[in-house]
């Protein structure tokens, strides 16, 4: 079950990249009317989202910042006098990938895990709970991500 939670992912992620691999730095950091953040923020939102449910949440030391953290977790919203550079933007979606790859080894060694009531009204309880929700979390961005692309090409 676990293996097919990580294709999920992976797939997911795949479409990320896709949809975002020819955008310029300007189009990732436009804030269409009507919307709160941007492409860039989304993207990176995802990987920052992914360490604190499934190594913070575990207790392991995660792979991004908590600068990185501090500006993308849920609450937060893109700083317009700070856009992202596109050399910036390709790390992060590289980071995506590798973290695929990371989350198969190390969730293996997960030992403990601090219960979450997530804001969608479900509690997480173990590593595979936040995999899962995880997954679903990515899906609600990709749906934005893919309104934002509507926005900024229209």
């Amino acid at each position: 079950m676990i293996d097919y939670q990580f294709n999920i992912l992976e797939k997911s992620r795949e479409a990320v990249l896709k949809k975002t691999q020819n955008l310029s730095e300007e189009q990732i950091n436009k804030i269409p009317e009507g919307f709160k953040n941007n492409i860039a923020w989304n993207v990176i939102h995802l990987l920052v989202t992914q360490q604190l449910l499934c190594y913070k949440l575990a207790g392991k030391e995660m792979y991004v910042s908590e600068e990185v953290v501090n500006s993308y977790r849920k609450g937060t919203a893109p700083d317009p006098s700070k856009p992202v550079s596109l050399e910036d933007f390709n790390k992060f979606k590289e980071e995506l990938m590798l973290n695929i790859k990371r989350i198969k080894e190390d969730y293996k060694k997960v030992t403990s895990f601090n219960s979450y009531p997530t804001s969608a009204g479900i509690t997480l309880n173990s590593i595979e709970d936040a995999i899962a929700f995880n997954n679903y979390h990515e899906g609600l961005h990709t749906g934005f991500i893919n309104a934002l692309l509507r926005a900024i090409q229209a």
